[in-house]
């Protein structure tokens, strides 16, 4: 499927100029597509045009991707371990281009763990001022009473600050233990965690279930997959109008 675009823009993808200097270059006559000039407006498919900048031809974007992996217990998120541990490269054997993580989960925690290669959304999906959501289920040990749920949910005073509002869900229990799902738009290191030990009790099992739209289903544990289109224009919608 032809994928046209400003030529602007596919300049700018290519890393050689900002996108405001490629207007210039285009203004003042240097991009030239299958041997003709263009101006400034005109567009281009990089998959079957020959863009050219002062005679050089305008270097392939990386072909981006966009992973889902359910990452299992035991393994780090990243992708070379210094101490030698189990990490998430087991998973991404014969995958094409190389990957990051979008944050982190802990050695001891399971779930959705979203990879691209994509900078520019991997910085709006942590950047603080976004507060991208993010849903856990949450396994504790006891009964958690309402009024520690609502503690979850009003703010829980931590060595680094109280934190933000979260929306408590699905609460039920068993004589020994109790379950929930808890969403956070906050990113601070082992946060949920510290949130539950914050009202009296300790996590046994954390498992990560949403991130945004983006929900982790049916997907089983060490199994990696692509996004969809929706999926992809659903979080790049997040940071589309702010």
């Amino acid at each position: 499927m032809a994928t046209v675009e400003r030529l602007q823009k596919l300049i700018a993808q290519a890393g050689l100029a900002s996108r405001r200097q490629a207007e210039q270059w285009l203004k003042d006559g240097r991009v030239r597509v299958n041997g003709r000039s263009v101006t400034l407006g005109d567009k281009a498919d990089p998959s079957v045009d020959r863009i050219e900048v002062d005679g050089k031809a305008l270097p392939r974007a990386e072909q981006k991707l966009y992973l889902l992996l359910n990452k299992p217990l035991g393994y780090v998120t990243t992708l070379k371990d210094p101490q030698g541990r189990p990490t998430i490269r087991r998973f991404l054997k014969g995958i094409p281009q190389r990957v990051y993580p979008v944050g982190r989960l802990d050695v001891n925690s399971e779930g959705l763990l979203l990879l691209t290669n994509d900078g520019a959304l991997t910085q709006h999906l942590l950047h603080p001022r976004h507060q991208v959501s993010k849903t856990y289920r949450v396994k504790v040990n006891g009964r958690i009473s309402p009024q520690a749920c609502r503690q979850l949910e009003q703010g829980v005073e931590l060595e680094d600050g109280v934190t933000a509002p979260a929306v408590v869900r699905n609460v039920h229990h068993s004589p020994r233990n109790s379950w929930f799902d808890l969403e956070i738009r906050e990113g601070r290191n082992r946060q949920v965690r510290r949130m539950c030990r914050g009202v009296g009790f300790e996590v046994s099992a954390l498992k990560r279930i949403r991130i945004g739209s983006l929900e982790l289903g049916t997907l089983a544990k060490g199994q990696c997959r692509s996004l969809t289109s929706k999926e992809i224009q659903d979080l790049k919608s997040l940071f589309r109008h702010q």
